[in-house]
């Protein structure tokens, strides 16, 4: 695990978040809130969850933990508008904090869990545990697009790194 690594993964998180939203935006009325078979139960709703847990790891790095999240099926932003606005905001801080000295990536990160455990795991793999929960995550996303007439977008990091 590299710093640049951590930097071209912040970025491509934005690149495919960006894309991904894009798509969403043209869902018709109220498709992207209505029930859908997945775990978090509709596109809003995981979006949403996406961005909690961006929320929650960046609090974590940064040791800012003031973001008010109460649970990980939390409706931050039921309106989409305000939602991609809120997706804008975290992708410019995460690719910003990235830029950054990261520190020792080797190093234990001790923190506690959403569900109040304490845990530790090395710091570099933690940091990239959040770009692969938010890429599971919009996979889903991308699942439930595929059940629309909106296509959904190619979101693989080669796509981006061809950009």
């Amino acid at each position: 695990m590299t710093p640049a690594t951590l930097r071209t993964l912040a970025r491509y998180n934005a690149w495919a978040n960006q894309r991904l939203y894009e798509a969403c935006s043209r869902l018709p009325g109220e498709a992207i809130s209505c029930p859908r078979p997945s775990f978090f139960g509709s596109i809003l709703a995981t979006l949403n969850h996406v961005l909690i847990g961006d929320m929650l790891w960046m609090g974590r790095f940064t040791g800012d933990e003031s973001h008010g999240i109460k649970g990980l099926d939390q409706i931050l932003h039921a309106d989409f508008g305000r939602l991609v606005q809120a997706r804008q905001d975290m992708d410019a801080r995460i690719v910003t904090f990235f830029e950054a000295p990261l520190g020792d990536l080797e190093a234990v990160f001790a923190y506690r869990t959403a569900a109040g455990q304490d845990t530790a795991t090395p710091r570099g793999l933690t940091m990239l545990h959040m770009f692969n929960h938010a890429t599971h995550h919009r996979g889903q996303v991308h699942d439930m697009l595929s059940a629309t007439d909106v296509p959904p977008p190619a979101l693989d990091l080669v796509y981006f790194l061809r950009e």
